[in-house]
């Protein structure tokens, strides 16, 4: 399940934003992620994205929170329960905290991470199930670039940049903090497709994705996002080649958006 989200959370020369126009503070969105088992697309698990609003005693945050979960179904064959959560600030999407929780079969991961911007720094804990039983955790304090972002983050950020600004074939390399390291994320904007999909027939904006120096993401402009070429950038489909092969995210269903559709 790991590429599903992966694909999903992952990010062009576009502008820089420097406010958040359209992300609402009650939006749900929910897809289904499906995977392509011995030639047959099968629908595996259901991929939940929510926003709501954190005050502080200094600051308005929004919550950022990623869900997949299996289908009951497929609870025996390989149970799937992951989440993905970051907190940034309500305007600047910027993050403060992040974390990570990977609960897959019989392998738990949780990742950490407390930014630190005026020092150049993340505060980093991880916490894995051990081979021989219990739980180890190691912390660290990395040193990451100004504008170094985390994966849930991305996604939102994505959505907030001035798209129909750039030209077909324009692209861009952010830096994402994946698994206590940074990550060059390239994206290039292919241009636009009108496609159906569960909320209508929506005009949109066609995006490749291409993760850096990794191996996870397979084959050039095979990795694909699509956003609605509206206020509201829904992400509404998406396409995913890995090493052990390819799938896809539907919506389903979106609520609560900043926008009306």
């Amino acid at each position: 399940m790991r590429p599903f989200l992966l694909l999903l959370l992952l990010l062009i020369n576009l502008p820089t934003i420097a406010q958040n126009k359209t992300i609402g503070t009650n939006e749900k969105l929910v897809f289904t992620a499906s995977y392509n088992m011995s030639g047959l697309l099968t629908d595996l698990a259901q991929v939940t994205m929510e926003t709501s609003e954190i005050k502080t005693s200094s600051s308005t945050l929004l919550r950022l929170k990623c869900r997949a979960q299996t289908y009951t179904k497929w609870d025996n064959f390989f149970k799937i329960n992951d989440l993905y959560e970051s907190y940034v600030g309500a305007n600047s999407l910027r993050p403060y905290l992040y974390k990570r929780e990977i609960n897959e079969g019989g392998y738990y991961k949780f990742m950490q991470y407390k930014y630190d911007r005026k020092s150049g720094q993340v505060q980093s804990l991880m916490r894995k199930r051990a081979k021989v039983g219990g739980f180890y955790e190691v912390k660290d304090k990395l040193r990451i670039g100004s504008e170094s972002i985390d994966l849930v983050a991305l996604i939102y950020h994505i959505r907030n940049l001035d798209i129909h600004k750039a030209g077909n074939g324009s692209s861009d390399t952010f830096s994402v903090l994946f698994d206590s390291k940074e990550n060059p994320v390239t994206i290039t904007l292919l241009g636009t497709e009108t496609i159906d999909t569960a909320i209508g027939e929506k005009s949109c904006y066609k995006l490749s994705i291409a993760l850096n120096n990794s191996d996870v993401l397979k084959g050039k402009n095979s990795n694909l996002l699509w956003l609605t070429a509206d206020n509201n950038k829904i992400p509404v489909y998406a396409k995913f080649k890995v090493a052990v092969g390819s799938g896809e995210l539907r919506i389903k269903s979106a609520s609560g958006l900043k926008h009306s559709i």
